[in-house]
């Protein structure tokens, strides 16, 4: 099987926890080499969030639990087809006394479509500050979801955002899904998590982290000039992806992801983001630069 039809609901999260599944195929030369699936997605392009979420399970599995996953950088180098499995091979860079170093290429038809590096390292105490999460934002519970958003609306990617995501996934202030409603600013914040429980592997919900972070994160460009998903002849994809972990934090229990974009320019926009957990922790920071072209008027 090398698709993942998630269909609904909980089924969509059982699809991500088997596309999260990597399969150590035994083979090895100098590195370590993994399989894993694709989750259908409805214009055949793998979602970005998912191979990066593989390619950190693949470094993953060459370290011990000791060692912690703290940052990584990636860059999407061609589209990925959600019918053909995927390749993992890990380069063990380094491995010191705290840290770890770990380069993911992700290949399908001997081509990467994704490189990565990873760095591991053990817990350590040290000095400890965060900034704070932005107060006054509406509950989670009192903002409409995806499925409700989009209820009724016949077309594929619409069905498939709504009802096919292993995320719930509610906008502040409101979804750019067919209008930017309000002002147009460079900023928004989404409220997530999973659609049901997941294993209490921590790994995993680090992994699952990385997969949901890359959803939503193009967005502020989108919201600052009034551009929806819907804009018709609008192009826009993932080129690169860093993460920092700071605290460990359960994607199954709501996450408020704060997201801006300082700049766009030349078809490309950089937006950066901050992930907390519904008690204010700080648990990761997101920068992305991504392509966002739309037609000229």
């Amino acid at each position: 099987m090398t698709t993942i039809d998630p269909a609904t609901g909980h089924h969509a999260v059982n699809g991500l926890l088997e596309a999260l599944d990597l399969t150590d195929t035994g083979a090895r030369t100098s590195e370590d080499i993994f399989t894993g699936p694709s989750i259908w997605q409805p214009l055949g392009r793998v979602f970005g969030g998912q191979v990066l979420a593989q390619s950190l399970v693949a470094a993953m599995r060459t370290l011990g639990e000791e060692r912690i996953i703290h940052s990584l950088h990636g860059y999407f180098l061609r589209p990925g087809d959600v019918k053909k499995p995927i390749t993992f091979s890990v380069d063990r860079i380094h491995d010191g006394r705290s840290f770890s170093t770990r380069r993911t290429q992700a290949y399908q038809d001997g081509l990467p479509i994704l490189s990565m590096i990873a760095s591991f390292q053990d817990s350590d105490e040290g000095l400890e500050h965060q900034v704070p999460m932005p107060a006054g934002m509406p509950e989670p519970e009192s903002l409409p979801s995806a499925a409700e958003t989009l209820a009724g609306v016949d077309n594929p990617i619409a069905e498939a955002w709504a009802t096919g995501r292993a995320f719930d996934m509610r906008h502040v202030p409101g979804p750019v899904y067919f209008s930017v409603e309000g002002e147009h600013v460079p900023h928004q914040a989404v409220w997530f998590k999973a659609q049901s429980r997941l294993p209490d592997d921590p790994n995993l919900h680090r992994a699952a982290l990385a997969y949901a972070s890359d959803y939503s994160l193009l967005e502020p460009i989108m919201r600052a000039h009034g551009v929806a998903w819907a804009t018709p002849g609008l192009k826009a994809a993932s080129l690169d992806h860093a993460m920092w972990f700071h605290r460990f934090g359960r994607v199954d229990e709501w996450l408020l992801y704060v997201q801006e974009s300082p700049n766009a320019v030349g078809g490309r926009g950089l937006s950066m983001g901050r992930i907390y957990s519904r008690d204010g922790s700080l648990l990761a920071s997101v920068a992305q630069e991504g392509m966002v072209r739309v037609p000229r008027p």
